[in-house]
């Protein structure tokens, strides 16, 4: 069964069936798999518990 996990912020309920839905349907026609078999994990993470360039998601954010 093909896996697909997406780490992110956090979204509306009609934002993450949009992006699952997404995810299946590019997958499936790429790769040839039936887009019944994908499995898709939304993993959503607070921008004050992320890091980038060593310093927190957030104070980047503050900053643009």
């Amino acid at each position: 069964m093909p896996t697909i996990f997406f780490l992110g912020p956090k979204l509306e309920r009609d934002k993450r069936k949009e992006l699952i839905q997404s995810f299946t349907e590019t997958a499936s026609r790429i790769t040839g798999v039936d887009k019944r078999a994908f499995t898709v994990y939304l993993k959503e993470s607070d921008p004050e518990c992320v890091g980038v360039g060593g310093e927190l998601l957030a104070d980047r954010m503050k900053k643009q």
